[in-house]
């Protein structure tokens, strides 16, 4: 952890910086991002009660975007990979939640064990008629796939698959470029609508592989754009599928919202228009003119007829297989996570060009935006959810309203223009992945850090020596947590002392490696979840 004293420049980033200042920040970040380090931390005062010493504890900001903060979204990316590596190829199975905890691509709506049942809309159960029926498969218990023989060597395989699924199209797209080639006839509005449900889509499809795989099919997936802007969806899948009914799964899945219709046509309440008024004493939106309740979500889905909206997937079915500890596994994993610290709109925010013409590059940077602008227009209005407050631009209540909603401005961050549809989860980890929560994982990596340190003869910082759980000789709390004095710190102070800290402790994990005769460039490294590292040797 590191600390500082207080004893610095007293002037802050905001308050008159002159040139000086503003040229040691901009060093002080670009320092911190060449190495890793977060640039955008969050700096808290922890007064030592024993000692009278008030310490400034720089905490990492943890994004997720490299927009945000370089060092953290590459830490972020880099345990990600570990996490695909560690369940890919597994020959033995994890150890599975029970039965009571619910995994990831479950129904948000089925109730937990011992609690009543809400009122569901009972409809016909039947599949759509244009769409193929799924594969049937006895199935066998195990997430583990299966073992293949050489009959020539006698040696035994275990591959497993890399999947890549797409989005049908919306018009045509011209070459090289992921714009629409007539941009008044491309289809915004249903495009924006499947990314919108993209991840429910995905969830149908993996509910269908393991029902027609014949295991308990465990996958890693990372949701990503194409240039053209419509999500597809990368998966690692544990054991091997035959690729015949990979696409016949993929034909047969969609995911139907039983939603109010939500076309152009069904708008009452446009951006000039009154909104709608909450009523304290009904909990209910009301009419601002007439006074009236809106159609609750029950009334307005009472009587449908036909789904709102179908999201099926595309022709595009990619199935490759793979053997753990190879070249083309580990690439895959690194290709897997690369565009994960991205915003959805800023993967392909400057595509590529086959000209060095300047004019005609710039021209078709502004053709992409506006094509971003265009597909965000229609993800901005259209609903997100049940549950999402734009259902009061079609003049129906939400389900389980509450106070403040207004049409067309949900707060879900899967309207803004950097998500632009895609703003729930980015990484989609099936429970029986790995056995382990990300924050295991974690944990994982940095005990086998501490484990090096301790094996060199190096000693490592205590984790917990500014712990709120230490305790002074009167039983109160040694230390004090709190919001630092404005103007007791300067940002290249606090970049400053986080990379000092960060150069130390690389300096040691460095010594450690090269004491213990350990050569890997990071602190876990094995292609097999399965394997036992090698017992280090004594220091």
């Amino acid at each position: 952890m590191v600390t500082f004293t207080s004893s610095l420049d007293t002037r802050t980033a905001g308050l008159g910086v002159d040139d000086a200042a503003r040229q040691a920040r901009e060093m002080a970040r670009a320092a911190a991002e060449a190495n890793g380090v977060c640039t955008s931390p969050i700096v808290r005062a922890v007064h030592d009660r024993e000692t009278g010493v008030t310490h400034l504890v720089p905490i990492p900001c943890g994004s997720t975007r490299e927009s945000k903060c370089k060092g953290c979204a590459d830490k972020a990316r880099r345990l990600r990979m570990h996490q695909c590596r560690e369940g890919w190829h597994r020959d033995v199975e994890p150890e599975l939640p029970t039965a009571a905890e619910k995994t990831p691509d479950e129904d948000d709506d089925e109730p937990e064990d011992g609690a009543p049942a809400p009122e569901r809309a009972v409809r016909s159960t039947r599949r759509l008629p244009d769409v193929p029926d799924l594969p049937k498969q006895d199935m066998a218990p195990g997430t583990v796939g299966r073992t293949f023989t050489d009959p020539k060597t006698g040696q035994r395989f275990r591959p497993s698959m890399f999947l890549t699924l797409t989005l049908g199209s919306y018009g045509k797209i011209t070459p090289g470029t992921g714009l629409p080639a007539n941009p008044g006839t491309y289809d915004y509005r249903a495009a924006a609508l499947d990314a919108l449900m993209f991840s429910r889509v995905v969830d149908r499809f993996m509910q269908n592989l393991r029902r027609c795989a014949g295991y308990n099919v465990q996958y890693f997936a990372a949701v990503e754009p194409q240039k053209r802007l419509a999500p597809h969806l990368h998966a690692a899948i544990r054991g091997t599928i035959p690729r015949a009914i990979v696409k016949q799964v993929a034909a047969a899945t969609y995911f139907a919202a039983w939603w109010p219709s939500c076309t152009d046509d069904d708008v009452v309440y446009g951006e000039n228009d009154q909104a709608p008024v909450w009523d304290d004493d009904t909990s209910s939106y009301l009419d601002p003119t007439t006074g009236k309740a809106l159609p609750t979500w029950k009334e307005a889905t009472a009587n449908l007829e036909d789904p709102a909206h179908v999201v099926r997937l595309g022709k595009q079915v990619d199935v490759k297989g793979l053997l753990g500890g190879t070249s083309d596994s580990d690439r895959a994993v690194r290709y897997l996570c690369k565009y994960l610290t991205k915003s959805i709109a800023g993967t392909y925010a400057a595509p590529d060009h086959d000209t060095d013409d300047d004019d005609v590059s710039d021209a078709r940077q502004v053709a992409y935006d506006k094509h971003v602008d265009r597909l965000h227009a229609h993800v901005r209005v259209l609903p997100c959810s049940p549950s999402c407050a734009n259902w009061l631009r079609y003049g129906v209540q939400p389900k389980n309203p509450t106070p403040g909603l207004q049409p067309g401005a949900c707060l879900s961050p899967a309207h803004d223009r950097e998500n632009l549809g895609l703003g729930g989860r980015r990484v989609l980890v099936s429970r029986g992945w790995s056995g382990k929560t990300l924050t295991q994982h974690r944990a994982d990596r940095a005990a086998v850090v501490r484990q090096a340190l301790e094996a060199a003869g190096i000693e490592h910082d205590d984790a917990d020596r500014l712990s709120t759980t230490q305790e002074t000789a009167d039983g109160h709390a040694r230390y004090v947590w709190r919001e630092p004095e404005a103007g007791t710190y300067t940002y290249a102070a606090v970049i400053a002392a986080s990379l000092q800290e960060h150069l130390r402790r690389r300096g040691q994990y460095d010594a450690a490696k090269q004491a213990l005769g350990a050569g890997s460039p990071g602190p876990v490294e094995t292609r097999s979840a399965t394997a036992t590292p090698p017992a280090a040797p004594a220091a």
